[in-house]
């Protein structure tokens, strides 16, 4: 069943309560009028004292009517662009190339849309705020993506500014404001092993996201900012939520029985007692690399993939995840609520 499936059916039971609701508070009101014109009101009140029937003012006072604020979160991690995933070596669960990365992005954007507009109704969003948390391209840092990518890395870069400027502007016209804070994946390195001097800033994704924001700036469309990290990893604060967010590949050791969730766990502890030593405290961190959607627990979220299923995935027989991205609207009293990861493609109808 797909999400948005699932969703009319809480929609129509949601609908069901409140007529159920409604026939009981117009019951509750014609045993009152009787009361009234029997005098066994005021034969009850009297038996109490005045002190005893005061209602204390968070009771009493009235429901606040209108909408909440919120910012829209969209976490947007291991896209992969470019890379191909034949469906015959996985089984025919996925498919993977530019055409339908292209197709993904664009429903990415308006499921997104969809999803904040008419799902998550009863919210003000004072913006859309992207984590984009790594891994835009597969890049060549293995022989066998080198071989079967459908183009040559820098050439991805070039054809994928464009689709992203896109992306981004779909996302600003429908919600006002839009910030993207970016940090960089593994795949995007341009040296065969990780390094850690000037890791960032040699990596195409660092270039790709200066230049999706000079194209912007270019345009004059001051609708959509960015903070482009220099660092592994990024605090970004919205509202009083403070996130922490990095790619997740220095993240090591885990087994095929807790996956990613065990170095993840791990990695997280050090993560918050570094960043409380520098006075940095965080309350989330939001985490790609593994491509596994993670629903949100204790501080920790990691959303899946754009590419899905592939070919190392199948050969090591992990458990099939299909297409989604983690999204979710953070709010100034609570933090981040309302979780709901977005499957771009509808694989009963669309065919992956």
């Amino acid at each position: 069943m797909s999400l948005a499936t699932e969703l009319l059916e809480e929609e129509h039971l949601l609908r069901q309560d409140r007529a159920e609701l409604a026939a009981t508070k117009s019951a509750l009101l014609r045993a009152q009028t009787e009361l009234d014109r029997s005098g066994e009101v005021e034969r009850l009140i009297g038996m109490f004292s005045p002190a005893n029937l005061s209602i204390p003012k968070w009771a009493g006072g009235r429901a606040k009517t209108g909408r909440r604020r919120g910012v829209l979160t969209l976490q947007l991690s291991d896209t992969h662009f470019d890379e191909v995933v034949r469906p015959d070596e996985v089984y025919g669960f996925n498919a993977y190339d530019r055409a339908i990365a292209l197709l993904r992005l664009k429903a990415l954007a308006k499921r997104t849309v969809l999803m904040g507009r008419d799902y998550f109704a009863g919210v003000d969003y004072d913006g859309v705020h992207v984590l984009a948390t790594g891994d835009v391209f597969s890049g060549d840092i293995h022989e066998e993506l080198a071989r079967t990518n459908q183009s040559a890395l820098y050439a991805s870069c070039v054809y994928w500014v464009s689709h992203m400027v896109a992306f981004l502007t779909t996302l600003a016209d429908e919600y006002g404001k839009v910030h993207v804070s970016c940090v960089v994946g593994n795949h995007g390195r341009n040296s065969h092993k990780p390094v850690y001097k000037s890791r960032v800033t040699n990596n195409i994704e660092w270039l790709f996201w200066h230049w999706v924001a000079d194209h912007l700036a270019a345009k004059g469309d001051a609708r959509i900012t960015f903070t482009i990290s220099d660092a592994l990893q990024l605090l970004v604060n919205v509202y009083d939520t403070r996130y922490s967010i990095e790619h997740g590949d220095e993240f090591k050791g885990g087994d095929g029985q807790v996956g990613a969730l065990g170095p993840l766990k791990r990695g997280q502890l050090r993560a918050a007692t570094q960043r409380i030593a520098m006075n940095q405290p965080l309350d989330w961190m939001v985490v790609g690399h593994f491509h596994q959607y993670m629903p949100p627990s204790q501080g920790l979220i990691m959303g899946g993939s754009l590419k899905g299923y592939d070919e190392y995935a199948a050969g090591k027989h992990l458990r099939p995840e299909v297409p989604q991205q983690g999204l979710w609207v953070t709010t100034p009293e609570r933090g981040p609520t309302v979780f709901a990861p977005i499957q771009p493609m509808d694989r009963s109808t669309e065919g992956w």
